[in-house]
């Protein structure tokens, strides 16, 4: 016989940096949560990024709730004017974060799939009574059926980034060149990176912050190389005043530097910028590739790929929940209209929770990056207050659950030329890119440093 509701935990999926603060917020209500990551550390996902340097200060990416959490361990607060890198903010903050969960966190444990105990998404009949079933592989082949009173999936999106093609699909010969083709910004300090692209030209694909990015990291390389490294921008839309961001408008001022670093490598002539091609083919000529449009255009050779065209959400494991999600975005259907890239590109988005972030199936959410669907421009400050609201709404203080606590920088960027490429990254580990600023958006630049190991 199940236990009852209350007595369960709420299941958090991933133990990255949203999912760890709705278990810092969780337990703040006398609520018991239980992390699942599936990877073998806390933010196993942002140590893939280690080497970026996020645009959101400390103080932006530090969760009030998980800060009291982390102080009697004697946690030291790093200032909060500085910029982490991805290694930063997982050794000095979400490794911590975990430690001081304890034994809430559990590594090495993979969703397989979320349920209603005894009720597939077919059977009406006491639906909304029964309590969560979820299904998890370890990393030593076990399984094991959990019940919950909640879920939280706060797993990102960083382990399924969007392909090549144009049309949202594998550009046709994509997968049989996938040796020549990488989905995540290149870590230049790695000499095996490094050697890579030097002396090499390197289409980048994509408009967004992770984009900018790539060209200025390649931009700096032939800087110090000299030795005719160079990169062929990609765009699927035409150049305009918004192309490089908010400049020195946006209110993240190393986000706007960073779209000004993009355009001076542009300016400087070691990347070369291809307007309105959407890549429906990539072939291999000889030792080189040769990507071809869906107009017929073909490129001039290159000899790598850097496709930054976003991410999307995994959903394949709570196929048995009913979902309201939008049809384009695969974003909560009240939450979309606020964070569509086809609407809306200048300002920011509106600080929402729970009222935005629920569903048809009563007591799961999709939280952080994941919650964004396909849409950019995501924020670790809004995972943070989406998580408070629901922590506040599963305690039972809808008061708490509906009001506003954050006010978020607005980007200074009108007429949105970049956002449709480009959203953030995440795993099942909260944060791929997810949030610093951001998950894709999040990536600034800086000095890149070891990830250190978990």
């Amino acid at each position: 016989m199940n236990a009852p509701t209350s007595a369960l935990p709420t299941v958090v999926i991933g133990a990255g940096p949203i999912g760890l603060a709705a278990a810092a917020h969780l337990l703040e209500r006398g609520l018991e949560p239980l992390v699942l990551e599936g990877g073998e550390c806390a933010g196993n996902a942002v140590r893939e990024w280690s080497h970026v340097r996020l645009f959101s200060t400390w103080a932006e990416v530090v969760d009030p709730a998980a800060e009291k959490l982390l102080a009697p361990t004697g946690w030291a607060r790093p200032d909060g004017a500085t910029y982490p890198t991805g290694a930063d903010w997982a050794a000095r903050y979400l490794q911590p974060l975990a430690d001081a969960l304890g034994d809430r966190v559990r590594y090495g444990a993979r969703v397989t799939g979320v349920s209603r105990v005894g009720r597939d998404r077919v059977v009406d009949a006491d639906r909304d009574e029964q309590p969560f079933t979820v299904h998890v592989r370890y990393t030593d082949g076990t399984e094991e059926r959990l019940i919950a009173r909640a879920v939280i999936d706060a797993s990102g999106t960083w382990s399924t980034p969007a392909p090549l093609g144009g049309d949202g699909l594998p550009a046709l010969g994509e997968r049989a060149v996938a040796d020549r083709i990488t989905y995540r910004v290149p870590d230049l300090k790695d000499p095996a990176v490094r050697a890579r692209y030097a002396g090499r030209r390197t289409a980048v694909v994509g408009s967004g912050a992770s984009a900018f990015t790539a060209l200025a990291l390649l931009a700096d390389l032939a800087d110090e190389a000299g030795n005719g490294t160079h990169a062929v921008w990609i765009l699927r839309r035409g150049i305009g005043a918004s192309t490089y961001g908010g400049g020195e408008a946006d209110q993240l001022p190393a986000r706007g530097a960073l779209g000004l670093r993009a355009k001076a490598a542009v300016d400087a002539g070691h990347a070369s910028a291809v307007t309105g091609f959407r890549a429906q083919a990539v072939e291999r000529v000889g030792d080189r590739l040769v990507l071809v449009a869906e107009d017929g255009r073909r490129l001039d050779p290159v000899d790598e790929v850097i496709v930054l065209t976003g991410f999307r959400p995994d959903l394949s494991f709570l196929a048995e929940l009913r979902l309201g999600l939008d049809e384009r975005l695969q974003a909560p259907a009240a939450l979309a209209p606020l964070i569509d890239p086809n609407v809306h590109s200048c300002g920011t988005v509106y600080p929402h929770g729970v009222n935005e972030l629920s569903h048809p199936e009563q007591g799961v959410h999709l939280v952080g990056m994941k919650s964004y669907g396909r849409a950019p421009t995501f924020l670790a400050m809004t995972g943070y207050e989406q998580v408070r609201s629901i922590a506040a709404a599963l305690a039972g203080d809808q008061e708490a659950a509906e009001r506003v606590e954050l006010t978020l920088p607005e980007t200074g960027v009108c007429g949105g030329a970049g956002l449709f490429d480009e959203p953030e990254p995440a795993a099942q580990s909260d944060g791929g890119g997810c949030c610093a600023a951001p998950t894709t958006l999040q990536i600034g630049t800086g000095a890149p440093v070891s990830s250190g190991g978990c």
